[in-house]
């Protein structure tokens, strides 16, 4: 395990603290999770922009075109 030391404002800590205590968590491993979430969004965003400049338009278009152009049945409607 590595120690952080990090200034954050007072009223986050706040928040923080209020969540902990109602979560009955300890503020260590609240802060592990945040961080965890974060970083896995980040990731994503990092691997859904490299999968979508390996992307074709033009390829994405051709398969849309095979789907025929009729209304959707009365479960799918919104």
């Amino acid at each position: 395990m590595t120690t952080l030391s990090a200034k954050i404002p007072n009223s986050l800590y706040k928040q923080v603290e209020e969540l902990t205590k109602k979560e009955d968590l300890p503020l260590d491993q609240f802060v592990a999770i945040a961080l965890s979430a974060q970083v896995s969004a980040w990731m994503a965003k990092e691997y859904l922009e490299e999968r979508a400049k390996r992307g074709s338009w033009k390829k994405f278009q051709k398969i849309l075109s095979k789907v025929p152009d009729i209304e959707p049945e009365e479960h799918d409607r919104l």
